[in-house]
Order: structure tokens, then C-alpha cells, then sequence
């Protein structure tokens, strides 16, 4: 198996130096062995490694703990792990590809929003079943609620009662969390919106920033999420290679 410098891994990846040095510190890469005057040596595994990482970290996908898994599925690859590895990398793109048809639904809400059509089902949920049925947790329900983006009923025994109309609102802030807007933002166009239906949400959503509507924030969340998508698809083919090559 070929060795490399710390200098020449860098040279091949495109990286700083102290970049691959970063890498090994945080596990994303296995430690090195060193010579006896210190100086690091890496192997072709670590070259292979530091590409997936590469790759891997092209996309900025924060939300959902989609970032958490991408690390995770590194540091299995640098110990070896392949099999669990492709697993969390399988479901990496599962929760991607989930995230895309949470989007797309998203638009649909909006437009049916500016319609001033409520949504047409009526049901009543508990907060526990919200949070199972939406994959949000109890705490961001809370959060949520406490910052007045949704105020939820109480049946006479206490319980909160979400209906059809919340949940669809609740898609909508979950979208736009997402695609990074502030609870602040989400707030002010919310309110907007229950004054008039027919509000301008690109002026309201973006104020002072007025670059798009929210069909548009959620369209470029679609393509976000599709590049995350073939990012996922380039790993789990890369971690494929690498278990057959060192395995």
C-alpha cells in the first residue's frame, strides 16, 4: 500500500494541510501512524476516506439532523464499518427523499392558503401523535408554540387538541424552518396572512429582504434537497468501492 506526507494528501484532495490534520482530530479520518520524527503517515485508505468526506460535505444539509448523520456515516467509514455505514447512509437518503415530498407539499398548502380554502378533513390529534405523525419532536412543538407561530385548543379535560388546520399549518413552518427562516419571519407572515389571505407573503416572509415567495422558498428547498440526493447516491457508491477495496 502506497504512504503519503501530510503535504502530498493535501496536494491530492485539494485541501490545507491543517485541514487534513482537522480531519484526523475529529475521527474523520483515522489517526495516522507517525515516524520516529513525528512527521504523520497516510495510506491509500486515507486518501479514499478524505474523498468521501470531500463529498460528503459538499451540500449544507442542516435540517432534520441530516448534518449529524452525514458525520456519522464518516466516522463508521474511518473505523471500518462499512455495512453500518451504508445503512446510516441508506437512511440518510430515505430522510432526504422524505424531506423533498414534505417540500412539494408545502407548495400545495401555500397555494391552497392563498385560495382561502381550509384544508378539507377535520380530525383532532393529541401533541404526541402530531409530533409521530409530522417527525417533529415534542420540545419543537413547544418551542413553536410558546414563540406564537400556532395557538393550539384545550379540550374541557385540558388536552390540546390539534385539528386539520393546524397540522397543515404546522407543515407550512416546518418547510420554512427548513429552508432556514427564522421563527420571527414565520411569525410575521402567519400573521399576515390571517388578516388577509390574499397578503403578498414575498414582501411579508422576506421583509426586508424581498427576494421570493414562499412557492419559490420551497421550490429551492426542493433542489437543495435533490443535490443532496446525489450527493447521498455518490457516497453510498464510494462506501461500496471501499469495502471491497479494504474490507
Amino acid at each position: 500500500m502506497n504512504t503519503y506526507t501530510t503535504t502530498e494528501v493535501a496536494k491530492i484532495i485539494g485541501i490545507h494541510p491543517n485541514t487534513v490534520r482537522m480531519y484526523e482530530e475529529w475521527g474523520l479520518i483515522p489517526l495516522a501512524e507517525r515516524k520516529p520524527n513525528g512527521y504523520r503517515v497516510f495510506t491509500d485508505f486515507h486518501i479514499e476516506q478524505l474523498r468521501l468526506a470531500r463529498i460528503a460535505f459538499q451540500i449544507e444539509v442542516l435540517q432534520n439532523g441530516l448534518r449529524k448523520k452525514v458525520v456519522e456515516i464518516i466516522k463508521l467509514s474511518a473505523k471500518r464499518d462499512f455495512d453500518k455505514a451504508l445503512m446510516f447512509a441508506e437512511e440518510y437518503r430515505s430522510q432526504i427523499q422524505r424531506e423533498q415530498r414534505n417540500a412539494e407539499e408545502s407548495i400545495g398548502i401555500a397555494k391552497q392558503i392563498l385560495s382561502g380554502k381550509s384544508a378539507e378533513h377535520t380530525f383532532l390529534l393529541k401533541r404526541k401523535e402530531v409530533s409521530d405523525y409530522l417527525d417533529i419532536s415534542m420540545d419543537t412543538l413547544r418551542n413553536w408554540e410558546r414563540n406564537g407561530l400556532l395557538q393550539i385548543k384545550r379540550k374541557q379535560n385540558g388536552y390540546r387538541a390539534y385539528t386539520s388546520d393546524d397540522i397543515e399549518r404546522l407543515k407550512m413552518i416546518r418547510t420554512l424552518r427548513l429552508a432556514n427562516y427564522s421563527l420571527e419571519a414565520i411569525l410575521r407572515m402567519l400573521n399576515a396572512l390571517e388578516h388577509n389571505p390574499q397578503i403578498d407573503m414575498k414582501q411579508v416572509l422576506n421583509t426586508p429582504q424581498t427576494d421570493s415567495d414562499i412557492v419559490s422558498v420551497c421550490d429551492r428547498l426542493i433542489v437543495s434537497l435533490k443535490d443532496a440526493e446525489e450527493n447521498a447516491e455518490k457516497m453510498i457508491t464510494i462506501l461500496l468501492e471501499m469495502k471491497e477495496k479494504f474490507s
